[in-house]
This record gives C-alpha cells, structure tokens and sequence, in this order.
C-alpha cells in the first residue's frame, strides 16, 4: 500500500529553542494543510484508489551522553540519565510557550541540541479539522465507511495514559518518553474539553477551580461581568489589572472594557450561547499571560471529577483546587465550617487501577498555606478564632451519594471507616481531584464547606440549604480566588513540587 503524504522534514538540529519551535510549527501547518486538502477532495468524490492520505505529527528528540546538569532543585526540565528521549508535538500555537520553556531548560540543563522532525506517529483526520468542520453531514454512507479506508482515524492504543501511570516500557531500542503525554492522547483530550465545558481549548487559563454546585458558577459569572464593566485604571492600580475578557460556554466572549483594538483582535470573534448548558460548563477569566482562573461546574461524583481532570492535564495547569460542600463528620463542626483537606480516604473506586490505594496523596506545602492564609485573610480571623471555623484534616470521598443508609454493624460500616480513619468531611469529589492531580504531577488542593451533618442529625434540606447556599458561596468563591493569587506569586519550580515527580521521571513539566 502506498501512502500520500506531505513534506516529509528530516530530522535537524537546533540550538535556540525559537527556531526549534519554528520548525515544529512547520512541520504540523504542512501536516494539516495536507490532510484538509486531500479531504476536501474527498468530500468532492475524488476516489484515491489504493492510496491512504497520511501526515505526521512533529517530534522532538533529547540525546544525552550523561546524566542531569541542571538545578537539582527544580522538578522538571531534565533527564536522568543517558540516553535519546522523544515526544510527539501537536498544536504547537496553543502550547508554543509552554514547548519554548521545556526546549530551552532542556538545552540549558544539558547543553546539547534538539533535534526536530516528522514523525512516523499518524495525525488522525478527526485531529486535524477546525472547531465547526463536521464532514459526515457531506458524505453518504458508503462514503463514510469509505473514509477509514482512505485517512488515518482515532487509534485509542496510541492514547493511553502508560507514562503518566508509571507503567510504560519503552521496547528495545525505542527513545524514552519526554513527556507525559503524546500528541494523538493530547489532541483527544483538547477535543474532549470542547465538547463537555462548551468551549474551546484557547480560554483554558493556568489556575482552575473545580466545583459541584452551580451557586458557586452563578457567583463567579457574576463576578467576571461586572469586572469587564471596570475599565483598568492606572492611577489606581490592582491585582485585577491585567484580566482582559471573560468567556462563557459557546465561546461567548465579553471584553475588558477600554481594552485596546490589538488586543481585542487578538481575542477573536465571540460566539453564540449554545441552546442548553454542556455537560460539565466552563468559564474563564482571561489574564494576559493566561494566568486566569478557569472554573468548571463538574458536577456530582467521582466519575465526573476523573473525566474532566483526565483531560485538563494535558494543559499542564499550574495548580487546580476543589472548591465545594461536603458533610461534616464531627460534632464539634458547625454548618459553614471550612474543611481544609490535608490526607483523603479514597472510597470513589474511579482511580483504582491507575492509582492504586496504597499510593499516598501528600498534601502540597504551598498549596496549603495559600489556602489558609486566604481564608485568613477573607474572613478577616486569625489566632484560635480562624481555627474555629476552619479545620484541617482527612476527607472521604465516596461514589455513592446515600452513603448514610448503609448499616453500620460489627463488619464495619461508614461510620467505623470514617472513625477508624480519623476524617473530618465526605463529599464524592475531592480525592479524586486530588489523586489525579498526583498522578499527572499538578499541584492540587481541597478548601470545602460543610453543609449538612448527617451523621448528628443535620441533613440538608431545600429551605435550610438554599439560605446556606446564599450566605457562604460568595466568601467561599473569593477565598478560592485569592488562594490562585497567591499561588500564582509562587516561582512556578516551587509550585511544581518535587513531591510529585518519580525517581524515573519526564523532562516536560
């Protein structure tokens, strides 16, 4: 069988990691320029007899003759030891600051060159289209059964996630990986993205808020309109400065007011409402540098909490937190306590096989204080009067919502567990979001707010929750906000703590 491709761009080397991201940009605008023409022919009922059309995705290669020569105290930007090392590349606009800094700690750390070329790793068709191609609706159905025969589709075995588990093993002679996650496994997930928060992969910021409760997404929506109302002053300025438009599920796109027309060109058209919300809806508060916060109603249980964090790694965010209710297991808590999650019971059985139970999930130094001292700080308590409302401590997490009808007898119920565990809070999301965190190495932490106590009586019901809800979700929301703050005035290698790196590990971040 023959195949019709592109360009092919044979391997080179280079010293500036500028020109090595050029290259990786050439190499996959000529990829995707091929395999869009050649679909549009297609689609036209050109019949390519017994060619299949094929481009590749670019790579980049490490060889090092020894091991590390970089700054022990960082936790990526190396290699261990000698050897070639390789990743597939895609979206290089998306992540083109992102590659920059890997390639140039790369070079810097073990002052070799990279090498840059076309791949034999496949760009699957479905990859390769813009945000609004659909080509089904053009194709009869012979066609489109035709159309697997003739392009390169989704191969779920180039997409797993063996590096990131710790469970890949590289076959004799093939380079080590570079990275946590190859091209074809990065573009499923950016698609992915768009089709269960409503938007697309280019407003996702670098600080995200997960949550599961709708009232903290109605306060944070509020929060970002009113602020594209303020236009930046300079005579006063603010921590709030430099956040530049605020986006909405359908890619709705409302403006910093007095922003510039350059910058405005830059953030594009905006869309349209989608006629009912997506699955787990996305907003976002873009900052110039992409160091807004990105927040995303996930909704309820486990499963949810895995399939959104599975796919906002691929991002490489600079930290993520859990921001929601849980129960309060102890009876000295009162309804509108902070939980501060320091340890988690994992009982959600979503990250089992990836994750196993015996693997311990650290709390992250930094992450903590931040959360403390924002709490602090918004509810203007220190001293033994902030240690009233807030707790730190072990939180369950639990797949099943009526965790409170199961028997407690002599073979050991929930309440035993929990005891035995010394947890102070359950909800269903929090260890996930945390273990998944941990395994894809972002940092991650849990700030909850307790809402019922159904173990001494309180249970939350419509009326008494509602009122609740009203009274702490917006100091709750502006405590997560200024946790990010916080955080984002960290040095991004103390952020990326050593804690969640392996002894064999990755170079990217």
């Amino acid at each position: 069988m023959s195949f019709l491709t592109p360009p092919f761009f044979a391997p080179q080397h280079f010293s500036a990691p500028e020109a090595a991201l050029e290259q990786a940009r050439q190499i996959y605008a000529a990829s995707l320029l091929h395999l869009r023409q050649s679909l549009q022919r297609f689609v036209d009922g050109e019949d390519f007899g017994a060619q299949r059309v094929r481009a590749c995705y670019p790579f980049v290669r490490l060889r090092s003759p020894v091991g590390t020569h970089g700054d022990s105290r960082l936790a990526y930007g190396f290699v261990a030891g000698p050897g070639t090392f390789e990743t597939t590349l895609t979206r290089p606009d998306l992540f083109a600051d992102y590659f920059k800094t890997q390639f140039e700690l790369l070079m810097r750390n073990h002052g070799v060159t990279l090498e840059i070329g076309s791949s034999h790793q496949p760009i699957p068709l479905h990859f390769a289209l813009c945000e609004h191609e659909h080509i089904e609706g053009h194709l009869t159905p012979e066609r489109r059964r035709r159309l697997r025969d003739v392009f390169d589709l989704p191969d779920l075995a180039a997409m797993d996630d063996g590096i990131a588990n710790g469970t890949h093993e590289p076959r004799p002679g093939e380079p080590q990986p570079l990275a946590l996650f190859t091209a074809p496994r990065v573009d499923y997930s950016l698609h992915r993205l768009r089709h269960y928060t409503g938007t697309a992969a280019e407003h996702f910021q670098n600080f995200v808020l997960f949550t599961n409760y709708q009232f903290y997404i109605d306060e944070f929506i509020s929060m970002g309109r009113a602020l594209m109302q303020q236009a930046a002053d300079p005579a006063r300025p603010d921590a709030m400065d430099d956040c530049i438009a605020f986006v909405e599920p359908g890619n709705v796109i409302t403006p910093r007011a007095g922003l510039g027309a350059a910058e405005l060109a830059l953030l594009g058209a905006t869309g349209q409402p989608p006629p009912r919300l997506p699955q787990m809806p996305a907003y976002h508060l873009l900052r110039r540098d992409r160091s807004g916060v990105t927040m995303i109603n996930i909704g309820v249980g486990p499963a949810n909490a895995k399939t959104m964090s599975d796919h906002v790694a691929v991002l490489r965010p600079h930290a993520w937190l859990m921001l929601g209710h849980c129960a309060g297991l102890r009876n000295t808590q009162q309804l509108g306590d902070y939980v501060l999650a320091h340890a988690y019971v994992r009982e959600d059985h979503v990250l089992d096989e990836e994750l196993p139970l015996w693997v311990p999930v650290p709390a992250l130094a930094e992450v903590q204080q931040a959360l403390e001292q924002a709490v602090a700080e918004v509810t203007q308590l220190s001293g033994f009067e902030l240690k009233r409302i807030l707790r730190t401590g072990t939180v369950a997490s639990t797949d099943n919502r009526n965790w409170e009808l199961l028997p407690n007898d002599r073979q050991g119920g929930p309440e035993r567990r929990f005891s035995q565990s010394r947890a102070i809070a359950l909800d269903m999301e929090s260890a996930t979001i945390a273990a998944n965190g941990f395994r894809f190495r972002v940092p991650y932490g849990t700030l909850l707010c307790v809402s019922d106590k159904p173990l001494h009586g309180e249970i939350k019901l419509p009326g008494m929750a509602d009122q609740f809800y009203r009274a702490r979700v917006d100091q709750h929301l502006r405590i997560g906000l200024r946790a990010l703050e916080l955080l984002r005035a960290n040095p991004l290698g103390q952020l990326h703590s050593r804690k969640l790196r392996s002894f064999a590990e990755v170079a990217f971040q």
